[in-house]
């Protein structure tokens, strides 16, 4: 078996510089990394990653949690995650919890075991009080994306301002010369969408709007639940001009109902989403969203939950809320008042 010292006498560096370039290639010159890699291949070198975790005292394994892998949000998310995390030396374990508590508190116990050296928790509805036992027993727990997290910060949290970026919604819409809305809020997993909602709810009455003027359906956030959610809105509510949906496949689903409706896109009604996803652009008319900066969140994630398996700064020290970005394509115009 080749061994680690015969890497760095072929690549003339040290064992230190060989477990940097395998542990954390970002703190090493390129053309040592490229070095470093050439002798591994050449000797066909292999760590012994169980070894190398009780050397360490940790695993080299990050966990992801998610609700659900079918939602395009996350396997976007999973793809910036990954590469910050090899980028750093580390292996990502997604753990798809299919919006189920059960399933998601046996991979917690197993990764409480030694499986992972620290996890990233993306919105679920466990409670804070059940991840911060978790993190008693030694494993770096981080909470990403999370939408009720502000009342406790027990554990470190990497989100979004969710109630800007309904206001944001509202503000675009209001600009258009709309004056009557619906919303769709999603309740996935975790708790409903209601901060985005309260942002946009918020921003309207702040631009001279009723109370009155906004239509609310809770639904799923899926296509599906979009459509027969703005299905059942559209006909009660005929004279609503815009939609704000608080996930981009409502959204979606949404312009999908108007178009089985005979309305025009933006024509007759404007409809705006949260997220961004690739499809959002994809699909035709392209959808106005209000863009989460996924990569971001998701390499600060990765960083912070090193941060703390490495022995980093203390869990409570760390809440980072990152801004949201209107993005206006096809799917919202002038009310059609002022088309007249």
């Amino acid at each position: 078996m080749v061994t680690l010292a015969e890497v760095a006498q072929r690549a003339k560096v040290t064992g230190a510089t060989v477990s940097n370039v395998l542990r954390n290639p970002h703190k090493v010159k390129p053309e040592t990394v490229e070095r470093v890699m050439a002798a591994i291949r050449e000797l066909g070198y292999r760590p012994n990653l169980t070894a190398r975790a009780l050397a360490r005292g940790r695993t080299s394994t990050l966990a992801l949690m998610l609700s659900s892998i079918t939602n395009p949000f996350y396997p976007e998310f999973v793809l910036a995650a990954e590469r910050e995390a090899r980028k750093r030396g580390y292996f990502l374990l997604v753990c798809n919890t299919d919006d189920d508590p059960a399933i998601m508190r046996a991979y917690l116990e197993q990764i409480a075991g030694s499986l992972a050296s620290g996890v990233i928790v993306m919105n679920t509805n466990l409670s804070e009080s059940e991840l911060t036992d978790i993190a008693g027993r030694g494993i770096a727990v981080v909470l990403c994306m999370w939408e009720h997290v502000q009342a406790s910060r027990a554990l470190p949290c990497v989100t979004i301002d969710f109630a800007a970026a309904g206001a944001l919604a509202a503000s675009h819409l209001s600009s258009l010369g709309h004056r009557k809305f619906g919303a769709l809020v999603g309740s996935g997993s975790g708790n409903p969408q209601t901060i985005r909602l309260d942002g946009f709810a918020t921003a309207l009455v702040a631009h001279g709007h009723s109370e009155k003027s906004l239509v609310t359906v809770q639904t799923h956030d899926s296509i599906e639940c979009g459509y027969e959610a703005a299905m059942g809105l559209l006909r009660a509510k005929p004279g609503v001009t815009s939609i704000f949906a608080t996930n981009d496949l409502m959204a979606i689903g949404a312009m999908q109902a108007a178009a089985d409706l005979g309305k025009r896109v933006p024509d007759d009604l404007s409809v705006i989403g949260l997220t961004d996803i690739t499809l959002a652009h994809q699909f035709r008319p392209a959808l106005t969203t209000v863009r989460l900066p996924t990569a971001d969140i998701a390499a600060r994630s990765i960083a912070l939950v090193v941060e703390m398996a490495e022995g980093g700064a203390p869990a409570q020290e760390r809440y980072v809320v990152r801004a949201p970005e209107l993005v206006v394509r096809e799917s919202t115009g002038p009310a059609p008042s002022r088309r007249r």
